[in-house]
């Protein structure tokens, strides 16, 4: 399973989803920014950071550059799509995935671990889980915060992934903190697995992302 991880300028957890893949049992590929043609990938990661400095709003300087077209061909494939924190920022900018990460209630950078609650398994991420098990996975961003106007359509839908259980650290909407689209194979998570890949880190509940991603 070649799996592709995307680069941009400003990203920073690039390393360790590499390694939560390989972890997993995947052939993981770095993927610069430029190049437009992913086809020959199985699947692909967008990972954290703050891509071009966040500048605009995060991910808006990213979701206009060439490697998008080419994540778009690979969504028209059907072939799975996660991304995270920033990348799940980017996802919702060019309109894979519904509703709004925005800046958090309180209006600062937010880094500790949360308490998660699974909503649905049916994405290639969650398919390990049971529907409305907890899980454990850090946060760390600034403009995490979940909006989306239609929340009736998205729970019909069966498109709420992950919801914050207990604390709901930066104000989401119904604490949710990972939506998919409608097929499920795009899914944009706040949470970092790859932070929680390995139990020496405090969890390793975040590997079966990325195994889910390599047995799909």
């Amino acid at each position: 399973m070649k799996v592709g991880v995307i680069r941009f300028p400003g990203s920073n957890c690039d390393r360790d989803v590499y390694h939560a893949l390989k972890l997993a049992g995947g052939e993981p590929e770095y993927v610069w920014w430029k190049e437009n043609d992913l086809l020959h990938m199985d699947a692909v990661v967008i990972p954290g950071g703050f891509s071009y400095g966040d500048y605009l709003r995060a991910g808006a300087i990213a979701a206009i550059t060439p490697v998008i077209e080419g994540i778009k061909k690979l969504v028209a494939e059907e072939k799975p799509v996660l991304g995270i924190c920033n990348g799940a920022q980017i996802l919702s900018e060019v309109g894979l995935v519904p509703g709004v990460f925005t800046v958090n209630e309180n209006p600062k950078f937010n880094c500790q671990w949360t308490q998660l609650k699974v909503k649905t398994n049916r994405t290639p991420f969650t398919r390990s889980f049971k529907n409305d098990q907890l899980i454990k996975m850090p946060v760390a961003h600034a403009e995490g915060r979940y909006y989306n106007p239609d929340l009736d359509l998205l729970q019909e839908q069966d498109q709420i992934v992950l919801q914050f259980h207990g604390e709901n650290p930066n104000g989401s909407l119904e604490g949710i903190t990972g939506v998919c689209d409608e097929s499920g194979l795009v899914c944009a998570v706040m949470p970092h697995p790859e932070r929680a890949s390995e139990s020496l880190l405090g969890s390793s509940d975040g590997l079966n992302f990325f195994k889910g991603i390599i047995n799909y």
